[in-house]
């Protein structure tokens, strides 16, 4: 795979052990870091055992307000200090702007009036199919993400990111502000490999000005890996890895070197892969997985 910077953390691509150092990009959907990506089979079309939706501050005792707040799925703990800051937040109808103030079991928290509550953190990862709009809510009345995960947790989460319409593949939803933040945010390089597929073979030529990088619109692109897919003789398929969270900046990375981009899969994730993850599906995270997100 031809290469901007540095090496993977989380994943090598090959065509075989020996040749694991090449950074290509071959057999990706198979080739990964068993401690980023233990993936527990389960039926998926099972509803989710119900758990307890909100957490029980009387066996864990007080709680930062930022937390509480980050927690009841507003918004992150940083962002969380500032509306602190301007007085919307209230305990036990009060109004307290001291960032450290501790959160009592019994206490009662409202934002501009609306009652908080703490919520149980989720972490659900859906292969989106094509056809479904990343919104919680559309004007339009066209299908949602959110129609797809609807049973997968009985507190509110929301997409991390988005994908497309007509875009596939991994897409995390949760009520962690924290880490949807954390994951969205361009300087900690959250890893992002995509499936490319082009209405015509992508040159040599091409292939090494993208890696050099160019200008669009909206600024320079900064592409991490670029190779084609192993096994395809017509070059009309590449894998590509960016930590760019840019609107359509695959689409149009290729559409400024007069490429169409005729299909479009995320196939990872930060570490997370569609192993055992069919197309439509959604699975809760592991401990492990979540441990991983959070290490990035």
């Amino acid at each position: 795979m031809a290469e901007r910077q540095g090496k993977s953390r989380t994943e090598k691509y090959s065509k075989s052990s020996k040749s694991s150092k090449d950074g290509s990009f071959s057999k990706y959907r198979k080739k990964v870091n068993p401690k980023a990506n233990t993936m527990a089979k389960q039926g998926y079309s099972r509803a989710p055992k119900k758990e307890a939706t909100t957490i029980d501050m009387a066996s864990s005792g007080p709680m930062r307000l930022n937390k509480f707040i980050a927690h009841a799925g507003v918004c992150s703990r940083r962002e969380a200090d500032k509306l602190i800051e301007t007085g919307v937040i209230t305990v036990n109808h009060k109004i307290v702007s001291e960032l450290g103030y501790k959160v009592q079991p019994e206490d009662k928290v409202h934002m501009d009036g609306q009652l908080l509550v703490a919520e149980k953190l989720q972490y659900v990862l859906l292969n989106k199919p094509k056809g479904f709009v990343t919104t919680t809510d559309d004007p339009q009345e066209r299908k949602t993400v959110m129609d797809l995960i609807a049973r997968a947790s009985d507190e509110r989460i929301y997409p991390v990111g988005r994908l497309d319409i007509a875009t596939t593949g991994l897409l995390l939803f949760t009520n962690d502000g924290d880490l949807a933040k954390k994951l969205t945010h361009p300087k900690h390089r959250v890893r992002k490999v995509y499936h490319v597929f082009l209405d015509k073979p992508l040159t040599k030529y091409d292939m090494t000005e993208i890696v050099k990088g160019f200008e669009l619109e909206d600024g320079p692109i900064n592409v991490d890996k670029i190779s084609y897919v192993d096994g395809d003789r017509t070059k009309k398929e590449v894998g590509i890895q960016i930590h760019s969270g840019r609107n359509r900046i695959v689409r149009r990375i290729f559409e400024h070197l007069d490429y169409e981009v005729t299909k479009l899969d995320r196939v990872v994730f930060g570490g997370l892969t569609k192993k055992d993850l069919p197309r439509g599906k959604w699975k809760k995270l592991s401990s492990s997985e979540i441990d991983f997100l959070k290490m990035i």
